[in-house]
């Protein structure tokens, strides 16, 4: 059984066992985490549900693994011959997930 959730202004297809980065959640390590806007739940080519817009009903666990830093990101701005250069760095917050559980809600 597979899902599609939202989380972070992000979509995520996700099976029981997978393990993903997501946005920075505000939840301590072996925390639980449960997401409810599911836009699709499928169990196979036969039996898939699509949510208007979420599935109603249904959600998925999720166990916290760790908090975490991405590699830094690198912005240079530069103008030739115009003595004009700008540079910055940015490290985006991320939380490491592990999938549970998925429920299934009512048909």
């Amino acid at each position: 059984m597979h899902a599609v959730i939202v989380t972070g202004g992000k979509q995520y297809r996700v099976t029981e066992g997978d393990v993903l980065r997501i946005e920075k959640l505000e939840a301590g390590k072996d925390g639980k985490v449960e997401f409810d806007q599911v836009l699709l739940l499928s169990d196979g080519a036969e039996n898939i549900r699509i949510g208007t817009p979420y599935v109603e009903g249904s959600k998925v666990t999720a166990t916290v693994e760790g908090q975490g830093r991405a590699d830094k990101v690198e912005i240079f701005k530069l103008r030739r011959r115009k003595h004009y250069r700008r540079h910055q760095g940015h490290r985006q917050s991320y939380t490491e997930i592990k999938i549970t559980g998925i429920k299934a809600g009512k048909k």
